[in-house]
């Protein structure tokens, strides 16, 4: 649900400590049980799957292997519609659906409603809403693989996060580690409660469809583990039986969804810093590729990056980050084996390298760029592709908060 918080979902392989410590397999804590009664039902831990390669040389996108059903697993991701999509958004993100939209059903939307959390041009809103649609349908989102809308065209999404907002525990949301970061640099006079609060929201955004899989960033894995545990919180609190005696079908509520995690190869880092995420966030333009950067643009930003001073180039040496990862935008841009390119660059020069780079950045972004500026120029088919979208979508989405309604004792519409 980037931030993509999904600039929105979603980039994965450290761990973060768990929000919920003191969890008895499943959803409540020792202490919360004894205050109310509860016994935790018997079920497995919770645990994560890690649908990915150990190998960080294969430059395609990740794609678990699709199940033999007619029935398609569901999988949903967004981006935010701040600043400008970069190559960290497209490699971590975007371009990864193109292939999941074939084996999956995919939703993919823009998420909007996290584009607030923090200070925003409101008059730039809209526009960049559109730019972002515009820009996952340049990449290759197909229309008729995949539904693509606004995630405020939908109201479930809202709905659903306040019924869920009263089944979170204040402390969970308190051990967020992005709120803990942002609220220390923003200041507690400049932080909003929808800083604080928008991991529901994001759980809202995955739950409403009974998403299957979430591809998740390094940055938002601690917000997939909130809405699991969200999920089976919900569930047992209000599904099974208790649903049934309601009217309801009973079982459970929500589907608790999975991590899919790209391929390590696909994290971009910034071109002023090696040891940091490529981020819309980061003040200087010069540390990050747009996706509808110029050729002189890109060009500029590739003869200024910061290189080092070391004799040759090569991957994974700790000591040497910008040439793990400028070695590693090539290997993705140019389509070539991680063995290939190591083999191509290894006596290379950063002078001779960087005209490489610019024009592999160049020749992989301009076919893009050519269909962003063909959706532009036709409003009206791009509107109807959110609407369509948007109205796929909703179907989904009123099922499922019509039965939590049911579920959680609500008066019948």
């Amino acid at each position: 649900m980037g931030r993509p918080a999904l600039s929105h979902f979603l980039t994965l392989s450290h761990s973060y400590p768990r929000f919920t410590p003191s969890l008895v397999r499943g959803c409540f804590p020792v202490k919360y049980m004894k205050t109310t009664g509860f016994v935790s039902p018997t079920r497995r831990p919770i645990r994560f799957r890690c649908f990915c390669s150990v190998s960080v040389s294969d430059s395609e996108p990740l794609v678990p292997q699709s199940p033999p059903t007619t029935v398609k697993k569901r999988i949903v991701s967004g981006v935010q519609p701040t600043g400008s999509i970069h190559l960290g958004n497209y490699l971590g993100a975007i371009k990864n659906w193109i292939s999941l939209q074939n084996s999956y059903d995919t939703l993919f939307f823009i998420v909007d409603l996290h584009a607030i959390t923090l200070p925003y041009d409101a008059q730039q809103l809209s526009k960049a809403t559109r730019d972002t649609a515009a820009i996952y349908l340049a990449c290759g989102v197909d229309t008729s693989k995949a539904s693509v809308f606004v995630q405020s065209h939908v109201r479930a999404h809202v709905e659903l996060m306040w019924l869920l907002s009263s089944a979170t525990p204040i402390g969970w949301l308190n051990k967020m580690i992005q709120f803990k970061e942002k609220s220390r640099k923003a200041g507690d006079e400049n932080v909003a409660v929808a800083l604080l609060t928008y991991p529901v929201l994001m759980a809202s955004d995955i739950l409403l469809y009974q998403s299957d899989f979430v591809p998740v960033g390094e940055d938002q894995k601690q917000h997939l583990e909130l809405t699991r545990e969200l999920a089976e919180r919900v569930n047992f609190l209000y599904g099974g039986r208790k649903w049934k005696k309601l009217g309801g079908r009973g079982g459970t509520i929500f589907k608790v969804p999975e991590p899919l995690i790209p391929p390590a190869g696909a994290r971009v880092m910034s071109l002023t810093d090696g040891l940091s995420k490529m981020s819309k966030s980061a003040p200087s333009d010069q540390s990050r590729i747009n996706l509808l950067d110029s050729k002189d643009v890109i060009a500029n930003k590739i003869k200024r990056c910061k290189t080092d001073s070391f004799i040759g180039l090569e991957f994974d040496n700790p000591e040497r980050p910008e040439s793990n990862n400028l070695l590693s935008i090539y290997q993705l841009m140019s389509g070539k084996t991680k063995e290939e390119v190591a083999q191509e660059c290894e006596n290379m020069n950063w002078g001779t390298f960087k005209i490489l780079l610019t024009d592999a950045l160049i020749d992989h972004l301009q076919p893009i760029q050519v269909r962003y500026e063909e959706i532009m120029s036709d409003s009206a088919y791009l509107d109807r592709v959110l609407a369509e979208g948007a109205t796929k979508a909703a179907d989904i989405a009123d099922a499922t908060l019509n039965n939590v309604y049911q579920a959680m004792g609500f008066l019948r519409r």
